[in-house]
């Protein structure tokens, strides 16, 4: 009887580079200048969803996106470029305190902050903790993913 090694196998020669171990984040200067670059896509996209500029909502939305609301409701790209369109308040063009931008691989930055927004139908303020995903694609910085909590009054 013949025995194979482990170490001969082709199914392990071909699944070996998925036990690697997996890339570093970007740290110091790089890291850095990543979180300049995802504050100047921020503050573009705040002034497309105020300024209702379709291009520029496009382009910075990935194909993608999701944004989770605070009611379990998910929208995907167009609809939250719909509800931009429309003038509805946004986390994306809401002032923030309690910023806190984070580094990974990918390149990707997770970006969580805290934002008053007004519910139109009650006309009331509230405060919501977020949190936005920015990742690296072939139109530079586009925001991915998004999540609201509405917090305790």
């Amino acid at each position: 009887m013949r025995r194979r090694t482990l170490l001969a196998s082709p199914f392990l020669s071909a699944i070996a580079p998925a036990f690697a171990h997996p890339p570093e984040a970007p740290r110091g200067a790089e890291a850095e200048r990543m979180i300049e670059e995802v504050k100047v896509v921020r503050d573009k996209l705040a002034k497309a969803v105020t300024g209702k500029t379709l291009v520029a909502l496009r382009a910075t939305y990935h194909d993608t996106f999701t944004h989770t609301h605070d009611t379990g409701k998910i929208d995907n790209k167009e609809a939250r470029i719909a509800a931009a369109m429309a003038g509805e308040p946004l986390i994306e063009s809401a002032p923030a305190t309690e910023l806190v931008f984070r580094v990974h691989t990918g390149p990707t930055v997770i970006v969580t902050g805290k934002s008053p927004i007004l519910n139109v139908r009650e006309q009331k303020t509230y405060e919501f903790r977020w949190v936005a995903v920015y990742v690296t694609a072939k139109e530079g910085w586009q925001l991915a993913v998004s999540q609201a909590t509405r917090l305790p009054q």
